[in-house]
């Protein structure tokens, strides 16, 4: 679970002894305040009337407190007026992580600049902040001269993402560059010649990369570009990418994927994966974005980096490839997955590179030319980062001088991997594999919790001790907590589950089938039902309330829940709260909110106020992408959800501070908190992290932190990070006023100054 940052202007303290006090901190389910996500479906309408046309599009939004689907219009109108409303929309996107990334910035612009040295036709393709097309625009020396106002020199800009266009026309202005380039609300394939743009451009400049290279749908982009937009044999910048991988055993990875062996040595009698359902519960065969530079001290490294494929911008990409490697083993030791990167190429010379490879790679023969142009150690980042292939199981041996035979497939948004060694016959790895529509996909970081013994003993513990309280007691699992459905059915074999499974529903269900034999339960005790079947179902089957009411809690699909967000929990207790007996027992029974002050240069150098970028003006961005430092007063910088061991260099500032506690055991109620803050290091803080502990048991103390860890096999949910804001600049002489509201559909935090 990832922890809650809050960002301050940084503070230096010089005792290791100062104090503040966190004070006053209000909680409420009754404020409408809407906090962003990035957008996971639009639609796009328009309406006209005798006052002009007005263009809306419709974001689809998931509440993380109902677990519904809603959405939210945004209309293009009234561009000059404040970004109120629009500010929760992008404020947690990485666009203000991009804009900070120095390397990057400067590494297209020269690339722009040695490309476009005269008049010409430049398509920006996802345009963002219009940063590349400013860039393109002043290499062509735009001004009012007559020989750059012609059809010949001009710069055509499109950005699909309506928030994003407005705030490009903002800085457009504030550039003075509103008139030297055309940009529209469209996506690159719905662009026509004669219609949005009057040729096909010269020049493509474009930057839909993600830490996989694909997932932005580079390759049909790009397809249709050289087919409906492009010239023959464009200029295009970036030139080339190119992606590398390597070998390497890491326990961490292994844990984040292999629950069968995991399991297995838990030896608790629960069994999620069953000899011969293997696949029935795991993760997906993809790449996942990890900051594997904070794990480095766990890899051991079995090969050096290999080249898998070449994307080349300037000609038209095929849809798939594939091919086959042989990669030398350099140690002995077992592959549990490969870690690959990309290089960008910018220019066509081979002069100018991007990459974001992790900091241990050396000098090799193909980046060996690039030296200094690779982003320097202390550039961290987390809009791009390396990414990992899990190998299945617990892995492949390998043997030192051994080859591994390694073949790579790319389809249009993904790549993927098939391992086998010099001996096998058989292929280690399956491209299609646990891709049955009745398998119930979960993420690295839920597999690694429901394979952490500790995990689980903890939560049989509870569960054995509250079944002690209760002959045959009717068990309501109000979450989407497999774990704790069997481990109910298994341990109470008299008692009655009810399961509401809000996001697996009819999965979890035919799961629950699946794996029923093996944990040595029947069906029959067990029922899933959705939460406005819950009344009939109680009247009819069972003519009596709940005894015990559970949760982890956990919300399938939901992984990257702020901490406070998975306080649904206590709403929908409340909801339950007139099928609950008169003394019911509810697992968790509290949470605790806590927090921590910490130091964290990096995380922080990426969420800062910006000013120029390669010599444009971006200030006017600050309020809207979320930054943290040098805000006007009265605005917030936004609560990221971050694992703290990913930010880069980290450090504990104080003690661990409660703030407030919620009581489960009641329905939902405002609540109240004061914290004195004891800073026991000197350095800058930077921030806060926040996070939920949850008491399963208050009377034997049975607690599941999701706070921070010492490393990364400690910390498996998100934190939420606050950073400060120039607000707090005097904090040191006064106290901390927090205003917590967890509203619906969506909780914020804010900080105050008071005396």
């Amino acid at each position: 679970m990832t922890n809650a940052l809050l960002f301050w202007k940084p503070i230096l303290y010089p005792s290791r002894h100062r104090a503040i006090t966190l004070s006053r901190v209000l909680f409420s389910l009754s404020q409408l305040n809407p906090r962003a996500t990035t957008p996971a479906a639009t639609r796009r309408m328009s309406s006209s009337s005798a006052f002009g046309s007005t263009q809306r599009i419709f974001q689809l939004k998931l509440n993380p407190l109902t677990g519904n689907s809603e959405w939210v219009v945004i209309e293009e109108e009234n561009e000059s007026a404040e970004f109120g409303k629009q500010q929760p929309l992008l404020a947690t996107t990485s666009y203000l992580d991009m804009l900070n990334d120095t390397p990057r910035n400067k590494a297209f612009r020269q690339a722009i600049e040695k490309a476009i040295t005269k008049p010409c036709h430049v398509l920006d393709i996802g345009a963002g902040t219009g940063l590349l097309s400013m860039m393109a625009a002043r290499a062509m020396s735009f001004g009012d001269s007559e020989e750059s106002s012609g059809m010949n020199g001009m710069v055509t800009a499109c950005e699909s993402y309506l928030p994003m266009v407005k705030l490009a026309r903002k800085v457009l202005r504030a550039n003075g560059m509103e008139r030297k380039m055309h940009i529209i609300n469209k996506r690159s394939d719905e662009l026509e010649i004669g219609l949005d743009i009057p040729s096909r451009a010269d020049v493509l400049v474009s930057e839909i990369l993600d830490s996989e290279l694909l997932g932005e749908g580079l390759i049909p982009t790009l397809q249709h570009a050289h087919e409906k937009l492009l010239v023959e044999n464009p200029q295009t910048v970036p030139y080339r990418a190119t992606t590398y991988g390597q070998l390497v055993e890491c326990n961490y990875l292994w844990e984040l994927h292999d629950l069968v062996n995991r399991e297995a040595k838990a030896s608790d009698g629960i069994h999620l994966v069953p000899s011969g359902t293997d696949t029935v519960l795991c993760i997906k065969r993809q790449q996942y974005a990890m900051h594997c530079d904070a794990i480095k001290e766990e890899i051991k490294l079995l090969s050096e980096p290999f080249k898998i494929f070449d994307f080349d911008f300037w000609k038209r990409p095929d849809s798939f490839r594939e091919t086959e490697l042989h990669v030398k083993a350099t140690n002995d030791g077992t592959i549990h997955a490969i870690i690959s990167w990309w290089l960008l190429q910018l220019d066509s010379e081979g002069t100018i590179f991007y990459s974001t490879g992790p900091k241990w790679i050396g000098s090799t023969s193909d980046v060996e030319k690039i030296g200094s142009s690779l982003p320097r150690a202390d550039d961290w980042c987390d809009h791009w980062k390396q990414t990992v292939w899990f190998t299945p199981d617990a892995g492949l041996s390998v043997c030192k001088d051994k080859e591994v035979h390694l073949n790579a497939f790319h389809t249009e948004t993904r790549i993927s991997y098939e391992v086998k060694t010099s001996s096998q016959n058989k292929d280690a790895d399956h491209l299609d594999s646990c891709s049955q529509d009745h398998h119930i996909f979960l993420s690295p970081e839920r597999i690694a919790i429901y394979g952490d013994n500790s995990w689980r003993c903890s939560m049989l513990k509870a569960i054995e001790r509250a079944m002690q309280q209760k002959l045959h007691p009717l068990c309501l699992i109000a979450d989407d907590s497999l774990f704790l459905t069997i481990a109910v059915a298994r341990l109470g074999k008299a008692s009655r589950v009810i399961s509401l499974f809000p996001g697996l529903q009819n999965k979890g269900a035919k799961y629950l089938q699946a794996v029923a034999a093996a944990n040595g339960y029947s069906m029959d005790c067990i029922e899933v039902t959705k939460k406005g079947n819950l009344q009939l179902t109680l009247n009819d089957s069972y003519q009596r309330k709940v005894d015990l009411l559970i949760a982890e809690p956990f919300y399938h699909g939901n992984d990257s829940m702020l901490p406070w967000e998975y306080l649904r929990f206590w709403k929908e207790r409340t909801s339950l709260d007139s099928f609950l007996s008169e003394d019911v027992l509810v697992m968790p029974c509290k949470g605790i909110l806590r927090a921590c002050a910490m130091y964290l240069p990096d995380l922080w150098q990426s969420r800062c106020c910006l000013k120029e970028i390669e010599g444009f003006d971006h200030m006017v961005v600050n309020t809207t992408l979320g930054a943290c430092g040098d805000l006007p007063v009265g605005e917030e910088s936004p609560c990221l959800p971050f694992f703290v061991w990913k930010c880069g260099k980290t450090k504990k500032l104080s003690n661990i501070i409660t703030i407030m506690e919620f009581d489960f055991l009641k329905p939902i109620c405002p609540c109240s908190g004061k914290a004195q803050v004891q800073f026991k290091e000197s350095g800058i803080c930077h921030g806060f992290v926040l996070w939920i502990d949850w008491v399963l048991d208050s009377e034997d103390d049975n607690v599941w932190s999701t706070g921070p860890g010492l490393c990364c096999s400690e910390e498996s949910m998100l934190q939420l990070l606050l950073l400060f804001t120039s607000t707090c600049l005097f904090l040191i002489a006064r106290l901390a006023k927090f205003i917590y509201f967890l509203s619906h559909p969506y909780p914020t935090l804010k900080i105050n100054n008071v005396l």
